[in-house]
């Protein structure tokens, strides 16, 4: 079993105007990717940070591929402000259909 495949699965808490998806372990939140609503169809990603003791294992990325997959299911379009997510945006084109 690798260190990623052992980590709790991707939640996600979404109120009228804020939203994460979050990586929880004992209570704590070691990674998030947070995002603001501009209306019931739009959201922008405005932070990702995952505690160090993640680092390398994809986590971010896991954060990301759980927001673009609700996306998809809610019909939600995502622009990303957030350095991370952008950058993962013009890497991964099979990501980009969730994009405005």
């Amino acid at each position: 079993m690798t260190a990623a495949s052992a980590l709790p699965p991707i939640a996600h808490e979404d109120n009228a105007s804020r939203g994460a998806f979050y990586l929880e372990q004992g209570g704590r939140r070691l990674a998030e990717m947070t995002y603001s609503r501009t209306n019931d169809q739009l959201i922008v990603i405005d932070h990702t940070e995952v505690d160090a003791s993640l680092g390398g294992q994809g986590v971010g990325r896991r954060l990301l591929d759980a927001l673009v997959q609700w996306a998809r299911e809610t019909g939600t379009q995502v622009i990303a402000l957030c350095p991370f997510a952008k950058a993962q945006f013009n890497k991964d084109p099979t990501i980009r259909d969730v994009l405005r």
